[in-house]
């Protein structure tokens, strides 16, 4: 049995691939070296692949099999407590304790505050002129993460934290997350001292957070449940942990809503049967339908799955081994990483025919299993806020197109660009928003 597949030879061009192309270079090199692929990059050698029977393979390996891949690099942003970061009985006991909060009657609890933080962003914006849309679900995003998650929910507040939030992501540079060695702080100079200070100050926020979640006692919030969270043995989280979680919660689960809002938006809008059905199946349910209504529209469901697919949001799901793993006839030993490709799996003719068209009703013909539709990960670190981030793309779309007109301002479709790990349409989708003739949403002439 062969030690490893074939692929590209040098580490520092396919790393720089891998950072500035992946949109380009995997397909192309699927083609040319097959199924499984070895990737050598700067954090080790990667097996990829792209078949979702050894896809099925990685995700049904026991927790003790892997760590996650660059867990140097996100520590810093995460915090070393996070579930991102933890292995075996630590991080299914993180798991169990963040879960509750984003399932069930909990989820039903922020549909109210998901549909009203759009309503009011979209329209502060409607008819102001040109906006870039992804401005906008920036904000939509980040405060619904502050009202929902951590409990903030007077305005000055919210502008507050926002701006606090927003001065750390805007610090946060791909070099930290793939190169670790890049994270020195130079005498307080460079980009990662700035970055530094910016989590210093957030980590601060997050405390005094914390405190008043402690002092109020048991809310609706996710913080507050985390607070008062208790496993099986009695015991919970304590600051550091929580402070590590709301970091992951947030940086997991901001700039990828965002990102995923645009290119819902952008592609509705490019394929006007769909932005008329989509339409006319929101405004049949009447205007006092609630939020909950307005996510359980089949079509609207089935028209977020596809631009999820079309358009993922991360292109890989990465995993370190710490155990040996046969997949697709080769032994991989640790520390190899591998590698479940969202892209390439959501690309295949054989699981999604016209793979390369919007067609959203491909998700009411059949259902696709976890490792044939993997926007969010798989397996036992598959995105603990999956539920939420899917339940609020569909509320603020659905929103969108109930209340306000949409138009296009670029022609031309934009291109995916890589924004630090996540990959967003170039140019933020520049859009202008109208009260005037809701539920169009149309493409620029």
């Amino acid at each position: 049995m062969s030690p490893r597949p074939p692929g590209p030879s040098f580490r520092l061009w396919s790393t720089a691939q891998v950072i500035t192309r992946p949109l380009e270079c995997m397909p192309r090199w699927f083609e040319r070296y097959g199924d499984p692929l070895f990737i050598p990059t700067v954090n080790g050698d990667v097996v990829m692949t792209a078949r979702p029977e050894l896809v099925k393979r990685i995700f049904a390996q026991p927790p003790s099999t892997y760590s996650p891949f660059g867990a140097q690099g996100t520590a810093a942003i995460t915090g070393p407590r996070s579930v991102f970061q933890l292995r075996d009985r630590e991080h299914r006991r993180h798991r169990r304790l963040l879960m509750p909060p984003f399932h069930g009657s909990r989820m039903r609890a922020y549909a109210e505050a998901m549909q009203h933080t759009a309503r009011e962003v979209l329209g502060q914006a409607a008819d102001a002129g040109p906006v870039v849309l992804h401005e906008l679900t920036k904000r939509i995003s980040l405060e619904v993460i502050l009202r929902t998650v951590f409990g903030v929910q007077q305005p000055d507040q919210v502008r507050e934290h926002a701006e606090r939030i927003t001065a750390m992501v805007d610090a946060t540079s791909p070099l930290f997350l793939f190169m670790p060695f890049m994270q020195r702080e130079l005498w307080g100079l460079g980009p990662y001292a700035r970055f530094r200070r910016a989590w210093d100050q957030l980590d601060a926020m997050l405390q005094a957070q914390l405190e008043r979640a402690r002092e109020q006692g048991e809310g609706q919030d996710v913080l507050s449940m985390l607070v008062h969270a208790r496993d099986e043995d009695g015991g919970g989280l304590d600051d550091q942990e929580i402070r590590d979680e709301l970091r992951t919660l947030l940086f997991a689960g901001h700039e990828t809503t965002a990102i995923a809002l645009c290119w819902a938006v952008d592609a509705i809008g490019r394929h006007p049967a769909v932005a008329e059905r989509l339409g006319d199946e929101l405004h049949e349910l009447g205007p006092a339908a609630d939020p909950e209504e307005i996510a359980k529209v089949g079509y609207l469901d089935a028209v977020c799955s596809e631009s999820l697919r079309l358009y993922p949001i991360v292109t890989e799901v990465l995993r370190h081994l710490h155990e040996p793993l046969e997949l697709g006839g080769y032994e991989l030993q640790p520390p190899t990483a591998v590698s479940a490709s969202i892209l390439g799996v959501h690309m295949r003719e054989d699981l999604y025919p016209q793979a390369a068209d919007f067609r959203p009703e491909r998700f009411l013909e059949r259902k696709y299993g976890p490792h044939e539709f993997l926007p969010f990960g798989g397996g036992h670190r598959r995105c603990v806020g999956a539920a939420f981030a899917s339940f609020e793309l569909r509320i603020v779309v659905g929103t969108l197109l109930r209340e306000f007109g949409v138009a296009l301002q670029d022609p031309v479709a934009p291109r995916a660009v890589r924004r630090n790990v996540t990959m967003a349409p170039r140019g933020g989708v520049p859009v202008t928003i109208t009260r005037a003739r809701p539920g169009t949403v149309r493409a620029a002439a």
